[in-house]
């Protein structure tokens, strides 16, 4: 994987990020979601490099190789403005004030809350299936709750790491002629270190405590994303199901948006890697 790409750990003050990089060009900052790592994206990543960019791909915080505090009573050192801020000193270290993002799953809401915060550093972003956490939980139905169970079932104290860690693989399960054998591998050794699956869980415990707070500090004072916003979608997912339009939900936060949905499941990296390098390529070369 990432023939060509280097690799590096970045001292983000609490944490430690392990990043892999490389190419030439406008840098381009790609995050994953749950459970993955940053490998998720080795099909995507050579693609975009080979449209010019330089491409950054970090591990989250507390996820594969990247080290995170130990966990708060509040859940702040979890939270996507900490994990944002990662990102932010990682692109620093690589010498980028400035730069394109994308995020998918769990990382969106990371690149949601770096846009947000950040908006003189991001110059284009990608948000790959979601909506803004508060959007989830105002629209909660008995279908929702079924479906996406996991949010609350996360949230409980102590209970899921005991259930995850009794045998990670029948939880995350994962096929690795899909996914690619090493990514797999390096998704696999990961839910096998207890400290990366409470980390994970921590993520979860944050979406419904602060970062839920953080989303409607925003919306009470008016704050919305002011560059160019992507917003991307799998078909074969639920997310369009469950709530609708996601561009009608986008609009409430977003100036400038635009989208579209993939025909692909939930992990659109591993399933349709060149329909999405070439929506991202063609949108950052705006």
């Amino acid at each position: 994987m990432f023939d060509g790409f280097g690799t590096t750990d970045v001292d983000a003050g609490d944490a430690r990020i392990h990043v892999r990089h490389g190419g030439e060009g406008p840098p381009l900052v790609l995050l994953h979601g749950h459970p993955r790592t940053g490998a998720t994206w080795h099909r995507v990543a050579p693609l975009l490099v080979a449209r010019g960019f330089t491409v950054v791909v970090p591990d989250l915080r507390g996820y594969g190789r990247s080290m995170a505090p130990a966990p708060r009573p509040d859940h702040a050192q979890a939270s996507k403005r900490a994990l944002a801020e990662d990102v932010l000193a990682v692109m620093r270290s690589l010498g980028h004030d400035r730069f394109d993002l994308v995020g998918h799953d769990r990382g969106s809401y990371v690149a949601f809350r770096l846009a947000m915060d950040h908006p003189e550093a991001v110059r284009r972003v990608a948000l790959l299936d979601c909506i803004p956490i508060v959007e989830h939980l105002e629209r909660m139905t008995p279908e929702f709750a079924t479906a996406w169970y996991h949010w609350f079932f996360f949230a409980q104290p102590e209970v899921p790491e005991r259930v995850i860690t009794a045998d990670p693989d029948a939880w995350y399960r994962g096929d690795p002629d899909a996914m690619g054998a090493e990514n797999f591998a390096e998704r696999r050794d990961a839910v096998h270190r207890p400290e990366v699956v409470r980390a994970m869980l921590e993520d979860y415990r944050a979406g419904l405590t602060v970062d839920r707070a953080d989303e409607e500090a925003d919306r009470a004072a008016g704050r919305r994303l002011t560059m160019p916003v992507l917003v991307l979608w799998s078909e074969r997912d639920d997310l369009e199901q469950l709530f609708g339009d996601p561009l009608a939900i986008w609009r409430g936060w977003a100036n400038d948006l635009r989208g579209h949905g993939i025909d692909c499941g939930h992990h659109v990296a591993e399933e349709a890697p060149e329909e999405l390098a070439t929506a991202l390529g063609d949108f950052f070369r705006r």
